[in-house]
C-alpha cells in the first residue's frame, strides 16, 4: 500500500499550482471549492503548510455577503468552459476583485478543518490557522441560512445542478422538463479531452448555461433568484455537508471560545435535523430523497446523496438501517452482489447509466462521505466493504475520476472513467490508506 500513497502524493505535487491545486490538468484547471476541501485533506498527511494554504486560496475568493463560489479563477487557461467571461460574477455587487464563479457547490469546509486538526502534529500552531479562518467559514454558513432558506425551516436550496457537486445525476431530468431554454452556442472543452460518451450532453449543457445567463439578469441577487428560478432544490448531499460542517464547526468553535457562533450554528442544526428527516425521508424509497420546492414536489429517487446523511449523523439507528440494506442484497450493491459500492445512482433504475459522469459511476469522494458515515452508526462491516471496494478501483486502475460500478464490466476494463491524475482521489486515497 506504501506504493500507492506514493504514488497519490505525486498526484497532488504535480497537480499543484502556486498556492492551490488544481482538481486534473486540462480538463479542471482552477480551483474547485469542494475538490479543495478534500484535497486540503490529502495534504494534510504529507504538507500541513500547503493544506492550510489551500484553504486560504479558496477563502480569497469569498464573496463579501459571505457566498463562497464553485471555481476561482487565480489563473488563466483556455482548456475549460464556461470560464470566468461566462459567469461575469462582477454583476454582483458582493464579487471580490478575483474572477469567480458566481454559483457554490457542497460546503465541506467545516468539516475538513476538523478533519485536519485531528492529523496536525502541531495542535497549537493549527488553532493559530483555524482562529484566522474560522469567521469566514462561519460567514459562509451564515449566508446558507441567511439567504438560501426561505422558509426558514434549516433546509437550504440550490439553483444550479452544478451547485449540488452531481452535474448530471437524473434526478435533474425532471427538473429540465419544466421549463424551456434557448439555443446557445457551446463552446465546450471537456469533450475535446475525453470520450464525450461519458460526460453530459449537449442538450443538458443548454439548461446548465442557461440557469447562469438567468442569474446575470438578476445580478446573482439572492432575493430574485428565490423568486424567479426554475431551478430550486433541497438536496440531501449538500444539506448533509453543511449540517456535518455545522457540527464540526462546534466543536472548533468551543477550542476558540467563539460562544455566539457555537451557540448559533447549534441553533441551525438542531432546526435542519428536524426538518431534513421529516421533509427528505421517503418511507417507501427507504431513503432521502430531493425536494423540489419550485414546484412544491419530492424527486423519489436514490442515489450516492442518499447515504450521506450518515456522515452528517441525521438518521436514527432504525433509519440507519433501512438505509443499510440496499448494500446488503439490496438496490445498490445487486441482489448477487454484482456491483461495486457505491453507485451514483440507483443501479436498479430506468435512468442509470454505469458511464456516464453522475448517472451511475462511483465516485471516490463519495465513497469517502459515505465510509465514514457507515463508521459512525457501527456499521463495520459494510464500511469495510466499501473502503475495500474503493481502494481495489484505485489500485487496478489509478487515480481516475470515476469508475465503473458492475463487477462484470470491470473485467474487462483497462482504465476508469473521466480525467485521470485526479486530486481528490489521490487525496482521499491517502486519507483511507492512513486512518
Amino acid at each position: 500500500m506504501s506504493s500507492t500513497i506514493q504514488k497519490a502524493k505525486q498526484v497532488l505535487k504535480n497537480n499543484w499550482k502556486e498556492g492551490f491545486t488544481i482538481p486534473c490538468e486540462g480538463l479542471y484547471p482552477f480551483q474547485w471549492f469542494w475538490d479543495s476541501g478534500f484535497i486540503a485533506l490529502g495534504w494534510a498527511h504529507i504538507d500541513m503548510k500547503k493544506a492550510q494554504q489551500e484553504i486560504r486560496s479558496l477563502l480569497n475568493g469569498q464573496w463579501k455577503n459571505g457566498f463562497i463560489p464553485h471555481i476561482i479563477f487565480h489563473n488563466e487557461s483556455d482548456t475549460y468552459f464556461p470560464g470566468p467571461e461566462v459567469y461575469a460574477a462582477s454583476l454582483s455587487k458582493n464579487s471580490p476583485e478575483i474572477p469567480t464563479s458566481g454559483i457554490t457547490q457542497p460546503p465541506v469546509t467545516g468539516f475538513i478543518l476538523e478533519e485536519m486538526y485531528g492529523i496536525a502534529e502541531d495542535k497549537e500552531d493549527f488553532l493559530t490557522f483555524l482562529d484566522e479562518v474560522y469567521e469566514a467559514i462561519y460567514k459562509n454558513h451564515e449566508y446558507f441560512y441567511t439567504h438560501r432558506d426561505p422558509e426558514k425551516e434549516g433546509l437550504v436550496y440550490i439553483c444550479h445542478n452544478w451547485e449540488a457537486g452531481t452535474d448530471n445525476t437524473p434526478v435533474w431530468d425532471f427538473i429540465w422538463e419544466t421549463f424551456k431554454v434557448p439555443d446557445y452556442q457551446l463552446d465546450r472543452r471537456d469533450t475535446k479531452l475525453i470520450d464525450a460518451s461519458h460526460r453530459p450532453t449537449n442538450k443538458e449543457y443548454q439548461y446548465y448555461i442557461h440557469l447562469v445567463e438567468l442569474f446575470k439578469t438578476w445580478n446573482y441577487d439572492d432575493t430574485l433568484i428565490a423568486e424567479n428560478s426554475p431551478f430550486l432544490i433541497q438536496d440531501p448531499l449538500f444539506n448533509s455537508m453543511l449540517m456535518a460542517s455545522n457540527q464540526s464547526m462546534i466543536r472548533l468553535g468551543k477550542l476558540l471560545g467563539k460562544n455566539s457562533e457555537v451557540k448559533q450554528l447549534k441553533e441551525w442544526n438542531e432546526k435542519a435535523k428536524v426538518s431534513f428527516q421529516k421533509k427528505l425521508y421517503d418511507e417507501v424509497q427507504q431513503g432521502y430523497v430531493y425536494y423540489d420546492l419550485r414546484n412544491q414536489r419530492h424527486l423519489p429517487y436514490l442515489s450516492s446523496s442518499s447515504f450521506t446523511p450518515l456522515f452528517a449523523e441525521i438518521p436514527s439507528q432504525i433509519t440507519a438501517e433501512a438505509l443499510v440494506s440496499h448494500f446488503r442484497n439490496g438496490k445498490f450493491s445487486g441482489v448477487n452482489h454484482e456491483n461495486f459500492l457505491c453507485a451514483s445512482f440507483d443501479p436498479s433504475s430506468e435512468f442509470f447509466n454505469s458511464q456516464k459522469y453522475w448517472r451511475g459511476p462511483i465516485w471516490i469522494n463519495l465513497n469517502w462521505l459515505i465510509y465514514k458515515g457507515l463508521k459512525k452508526y457501527n456499521f463495520e462491516a459494510e464500511a469495510q466493504r466499501i473502503k475495500e471496494d474503493t481502494l481495489y478501483l484505485i489500485n487496478k486502475y489509478g487515480f481516475y475520476e470515476y469508475f465503473e460500478p458492475n463487477k462484470e464490466k470491470n473485467k474487462s476494463l483497462e482504465k476508469g472513467y473521466g480525467g485521470t491524475n485526479f486530486s481528490w482521489s489521490a487525496a482521499l486515497t491517502i486519507d483511507l490508506l492512513t486512518n
